[in-house]
């Protein structure tokens, strides 16, 4: 992790001037202020990061009862939990005693969650089933200490949780992706391939540079010779229309092309973003591969390739893109001031079997090295808008529209926070 400096005159009535001067200057780069001041970190993840709706795993992962996965997010840790009814908890991964985490594996089975500092004992459900002779103290009662708990939702075998009790609705929107993502059948896919990927960089410049295709022409070759998005509108019009006019046929999907959006400020909820389009690729590609040839068989109901891309996104935080055969899920979750953590996802058929149907390095290929070249701009970015000398540049008004709709809606959480 790299480190900076505290800001010794940091302020919350500083804070609100850089917001202003920020929200003053739409259409450019926010200030440096915003990736460097420990202050602004802390609200945003009391305010922003805790208060959405946030990828956890797939249900896969958990398909046995005790099974379980940590979800690591700033300083804190969730057990996402499968109890002894098949139902799924998140719950915090902090003794209701005197606060010592339950959990340090990532993953793991257990028939209890036990505490190893006093022993507390405690069920895959979160409530505690017995605190070593506490029954000496007066008027204590098991029932008033289970392990805090955050909201869970499952959809089509995603897990998603959100640690504001108020949170509003989050199957609701999701549905609006039902013949989209339905297509893939993802709550039999299979996981063939996960890997976290520590950036050290605030976890806005990770997020700003998934939202922008802008430098994917300079910096990703292999993606940039095969998928639209890299070029503008104008340049790929007839070509993605002609993608969407057949993609519903050559699918042998209804509503493959179907597009939805709502995110960011124009979410449902608070952090409840969803969003649904199609992209085409270049002629001779028919998946996201080295060469774009198919490294996986056909996901779900889908009978074909429409030269087409799937582009979703869950919550502020989470991405898929689906290729007919394979999906890629994306998460970006801060780690601390300048640590992010890029976890990717890869997804196949739940009867493919590797080394039969699929060879792992041919399907993570493009975004495993897509990733890495990120990682390398990402940490440039950083050291460049951590120097004094940097002065916010103009948002390009088409490549970067999507980053300018996620600014405006982090600029008003902030400035909202501040209200609070």
């Amino acid at each position: 992790m790299k480190s900076i400096a505290a800001d010794v005159e940091d302020s919350l009535a500083r804070m609100a001037d850089r917001v202003r001067e920020s929200m003053a200057n739409r259409g450019r780069a926010i200030d440096a202020y915003f990736y460097r001041s420990h202050l602004v970190y802390q609200r945003e993840l009391d305010n922003l990061i805790f208060r959405s709706w946030l990828y956890a795993c797939h249900v896969s992962e958990i398909p046995e009862p005790g099974d379980y996965v940590l979800l690591e997010v700033g300083e804190d840790s969730i057990i996402i939990s499968r109890d002894d009814t098949g139902d799924i908890h998140a719950l915090m991964n902090i003794c209701r005693h005197r606060g010592a985490r339950l959990c340090e594996e990532r993953s793991g089975n257990r028939r209890t969650f036990v505490c190893p500092y006093h022993g507390w004992v405690y069920e895959t459900s979160g409530e505690l089933r017995a605190a070593r002779h506490m029954e000496m103290k007066e008027g204590f009662d098991k029932a008033n200490y289970g392990l805090r708990e955050a909201l869970c939702v499952v959809y089509q075998g995603l897990v998603f949780i959100n640690c504001d009790p108020s949170a509003g609705d989050f199957l609701g929107p999701l549905r609006n992706l039902e013949r989209q993502l339905g297509a893939y059948d993802l709550p039999n896919a299979r996981v063939a391939h996960k890997q976290t990927y520590r950036v050290d960089a605030n976890w806005k410049l990770v997020l700003e540079n998934y939202l922008e295709c802008y430098h994917c022409a300079t910096s990703h070759r292999a993606y940039a010779r095969m998928h639209t998005l890299k070029d503008l509108e104008c340049n790929t019009r007839e070509r993605v229309h002609q993608m969407l006019d057949r993609s519903d046929a050559m699918t042998g999907i209804a509503g493959m092309s179907a597009e939805y959006r709502a995110i960011y400020g124009d979410a449902e909820s608070f952090g409840a973003c969803v969003q649904a389009s199609r992209y085409g690729l270049y002629d001779g590609y028919l998946t996201g591969s080295e060469d774009g040839q198919p490294v996986a068989p056909l996901m779900g109901q889908i009978k074909g390739y429409d030269g087409g891309c799937g582009d979703h996104q869950l919550g502020p935080l989470g991405f898929m893109l689906n290729y007919p055969d394979h999906c890629v899920l994306y998460r970006f979750l801060p780690r601390g001031l300048t640590a992010t953590d890029m976890e990717i996802v890869w997804f196949v058929n739940g009867d493919a079997v590797e080394g039969i149907d699929y060879e792992l390095d041919r399907l993570i290929w493009l975004w495993h090295n897509t990733t890495l070249e990120d990682e390398y701009i990402i940490r440039r970015n950083s050291e460049g808008v951590n120097s004094r000398f940097f002065t916010p540049g103009p948002y390009h008004p088409e490549f970067e529209r999507t980053l300018q709709h996620f600014i405006d809606w982090y600029l008003n959480c902030m400035q909202d926070s501040l209200a609070s």
